[in-house]
C-alpha cells in the first residue's frame, strides 16, 4: 500500500488513536486537503468497511486487524461472549446518547451503577455531567428516574430527554418508567436493534400505555451511531 493513498492515511490516523476510532475521531484528524473528493466522510466510511485491515466492533466504531487483541483488551470486550458483547453495547451507545446530548449543551446523566462501565476506553461517569440526580420531583419519581439509562438536563436543571438502551432486556419495563415520568415536558426514546421495533410497538400499544403512546420514539442503534458521527452537522429537528 503506497503512502500516499486515502486507505494508508486512515491506517495511519487510526493507529495514532491506539488501533481503534469512531468515525467521526477519523473525520476529525484525516487530513482530507489532497482528498479530490466532496464526501471524504464516504470514503472513510467507504474504506473501512472495504478494507480487510479494519474489523467493525460496533456500529460507527472501527480498529484495526494488527491490533485486535490490544484493542479488545483495552476496550474489556471478549468478542463471542454473549455478556461480554452485550454489555460492551449497553454503555457504548449510553456514551454515545451523553456525547450527543453534551453538543446540545444539556447536562447529561447516566446511572451510578453504570458510570465504572467502559466507553470505548473511558468510563461513563468520566463523561457525563452527572451521577447523581438533582432533585428536580418527588422522591418517588427520582428513585424511579435514576434508573434510566441516560437523561438529558435543560439550563434550568429539568429533564429534556430521557433514553433506555434495550439491548436484550424487556421493552416494557422501559416504557412503565415512561408512564410514571409522563408529566414532564421531555421525550421519550427507546434505544434498540431495528429487529426489537416490532416488538416495540406490539408493547406501546397495550391501553395501558395509552397515554405516553404518542411521546415515545423508537431510534435504531444506527441512527444513533450516525447522529454522533455528524455532530458538527446535527440537524437538531431530529430528536
Amino acid at each position: 500500500m503506497k503512502k500516499e493513498t486515502q486507505e494508508y492515511q486512515v491506517v495511519e490516523a487510526m493507529r495514532k488513536e491506539g488501533g481503534y476510532a469512531t468515525l467521526r475521531r477519523l473525520n476529525e484528524i484525516v487530513d482530507f486537503s489532497s482528498w479530490k473528493t466532496k464526501t471524504p466522510e464516504a470514503t472513510v466510511r467507504r474504506i473501512v468497511q472495504l478494507s480487510k485491515q479494519f474489523f467493525r466492533i460496533q456500529s460507527g466504531l472501527w480498529a484495526l486487524e494488527e491490533s485486535r487483541e490490544q484493542v479488545l483488551k483495552k476496550l474489556e470486550l471478549k468478542l463471542g461472549n454473549q455478556k461480554s458483547e452485550e454489555q460492551f453495547s449497553h454503555s457504548y451507545y449510553q456514551g454515545l446518547l451523553v456525547e450527543i446530548g453534551k453538543f446540545r449543551n444539556q447536562k447529561t446523566f447516566v446511572p451510578a451503577q453504570d458510570k465504572n462501565h467502559n466507553f470505548i476506553g473511558q468510563h461513563l461517569g468520566d463523561i457525563a455531567d452527572i451521577t447523581k440526580l438533582p432533585p428536580f420531583t418527588y422522591e418517588k419519581l427520582i428513585k424511579r428516574a435514576m434508573t434510566i439509562d441516560v437523561i438529558w438536563f435543560n439550563e434550568r436543571i429539568m429533564p429534556s430527554n430521557f433514553y433506555e438502551v434495550e439491548h436484550t432486556t424487556d421493552i416494557k419495563n422501559s416504557l412503565s418508567k415512561f408512564y410514571e415520568l409522563q408529566d414532564f415536558h421531555a421525550g421519550f426514546y427507546i434505544v434498540a436493534d431495528a429487529c426489537r421495533k416490532k416488538e416495540f410497538e406490539d408493547k406501546l400499544n397495550v391501553s395501558i400505555f395509552e397515554s405516553i403512546k404518542g411521546r415515545v420514539k423508537f431510534i435504531e442503534y444506527n441512527q444513533v451511531a450516525e447522529m454522533y458521527e455528524g455532530l458538527t452537522k446535527i440537524n437538531k429537528s431530529i430528536w
